[in-house]
């Protein structure tokens, strides 16, 4: 799923609800010059991921936060990509959760939301909430791995 991103190696990327997953890693591998950052709202995987990007953390190449996607900790117009994996499903408010999203992605920015089949996640309505949140160009991709959102600001 981080493929349809087109990370480029300039780009600064966030990644809402990373967990203790892998994401983070192969971003950080992906954007050499500038940043990967992250924002979990559990304190269990934040340490988590911690520990498995410490070195990159070290280097400034990787910021994990604690907080929710509803209250990004950064400012406006601060990356130029976006996604989340298997997180909008237990958002407590999806529509706030992208337009805060929304409001820290550069103008041109991409977003990405994965889903894999265990998630939970239905595709029906998503691009819909996407447009309503302000983004432009949503479009669903299947893959074999589940589906796909992708969106610009």
């Amino acid at each position: 799923m981080i493929h349809h991103l087109e990370v480029q190696p300039d780009d600064k990327v966030l990644e809402v609800g990373f967990g203790p997953k892998v994401g983070i890693e192969i971003l950080a591998a992906a954007v050499s010059t500038w940043y990967v950052a992250g924002v979990d709202y559990s304190k269990e995987m934040l340490e988590q991921a911690r520990a498995r990007n410490a070195k990159a953390i070290e280097t400034g190449l990787v910021q994990l936060e604690y907080g929710s996607v509803e209250k990004l900790p950064f400012a406006d117009d601060t990356f130029d990509k976006a996604l989340a994996i298997n997180s909008m499903q237990v958002w407590p408010d999806a529509m706030a959760g992208l337009r805060s999203m929304r409001r820290v992605i550069k103008v041109g920015g991409k977003i990405a939301f994965g889903f894999t089949p265990h998630s939970g996640q239905s595709s029906t309505g998503l691009t819909e909430m996407l447009t309503t949140a302000g983004f432009t160009e949503a479009h669903l991709v299947e893959t074999d791995r589940g589906f796909c959102v992708l969106a610009t600001k």
